[in-house]
């Protein structure tokens, strides 16, 4: 198959591209060229800005495609410009979109369906705040998702949305499981907001990569929506404590009224995974119509942290104020107990 990736330099991306070569496709990635490419070299490479029509144009409007995975679409009229563009060009579309879709609903518990997407959603936040721009993040997945299954309807673009939580593997570029990993590492107080405290159930980027295989190479999922999602859900007492044994490490973890973490602006990073934008998503259909089956959590916790031991990545963001975390920890909380 020809087969193009619209990102494809980093994490779900990066794996994918090398499975489908290792299989005998025919790869072309389109992206801005910024990110440090270790893709094979068989791999057609193309540069441009997919937020800019012309370039998008440009780059794609002669070409033909079997398939086409888009890893960075982020609004409805970026949905409607790739649509517009690929209309008749493409066999299969998959959109990889976010359980976030669901976060800005009303009404809903979790974990969430397919069937709980429509109806009310919430109204925005209050502007230049991290809820605010969560939020608006969920609504413009939303509205990409929309765009693309109008065309579905309309034209019979053939199309199929994925819907992923937290992606946890050995190449995630925000590094939020190793900033875990490194202060379990250094032994010292896990800053985690009291509230709130929901369960977590992530999906192991190889998963996504081997059911997403198996759809382009079936063509199965035209003009629906999955969930992606592991099958556990665990408390974030519960996950730290599997990282901590599969390290050696007992995990101090301290939870802080939010507020003073917010004031000290220590989240998300001190704990990413304790925020109310986690998305908890219900896999069962997946299951059913696709075969799709998910790596126990243990196993790939296991997979993830020995690769991360073995092969330093670089320091992640979410970790640079690790010291004042501690002085912070030392200073204030230390008093208050």
């Amino acid at each position: 198959m020809k087969i193009l990736i619209i990102g494809g330099t980093r994490n779900l991306g990066h794996s994918l591209v090398h499975e489908l070569v290792e299989r005998g496709h025919t790869v072309t990635v389109f992206n801005r060229g910024m990110t440090r490419d270790e893709l094979p070299e068989a791999v057609e490479r193309l540069h441009g800005d997919r937020t800019d029509p012309d370039q998008l144009s440009a780059r794609l409007s002669r070409r033909t495609f079997d398939t086409v995975i888009d890893t960075a679409l982020y609004k409805g009229d970026e949905a409607d410009t790739i649509g517009a563009l690929l209309k008749g060009k493409t066999g299969h579309y998959f959109f990889l979109s976010s359980g976030q879709v669901y976060l800005v609903r009303e009404g809903i518990e979790r974990p969430f369906k397919e069937a709980d997407y429509e109806g009310r959603t919430m109204p925005a936040p209050k502007l230049d705040t991290y809820g605010y721009e969560e939020w608006l993040y969920g609504m413009d997945k939303r509205a990409a998702e929309d765009k693309l299954m109008a065309a579905f309807r309309r034209d019979q673009f053939p199309a199929t949305v994925l819907r992923l939580p937290m992606v946890n593997g050995e190449r995630d570029h925000f590094g939020r499981l190793y900033g875990y990993v490194l202060r379990l590492k250094d032994g010292g107080p896990i800053l985690v907001p009291s509230t709130p405290n929901h369960a977590l159930r992530h999906v192991y980027s190889g998963d996504v990569v081997r059911i997403m295989l198996h759809m382009i190479e079936k063509r199965v999922g035209i003009g629906k929506t999955y969930n992606l999602s592991q099958d556990e859900s665990v408390m974030l007492d519960e996950f730290l404590g599997r990282i901590g044994a599969i390290m050696g490490a007992q995990p101090n973890i301290v939870r802080v009224r939010r507020d003073l973490l917010e004031a000290n602006g220590f989240v998300p990073d001190c704990s990413p995974f304790s925020e109310r934008w986690m998305s908890e998503l219900d896999n069962a259909l997946s299951k059913t119509e696709l075969n799709a089956e998910y790596t126990p959590l243990q196993t790939y916790l296991e997979k993830i942290v020995h690769h991360y031991l073995d092969h330093v990545p670089p320091t992640p963001v979410g970790y640079r104020r690790r010291r004042a975390e501690i002085t912070f920890y030392e200073q204030v909380i230390g008093q208050i107990e």
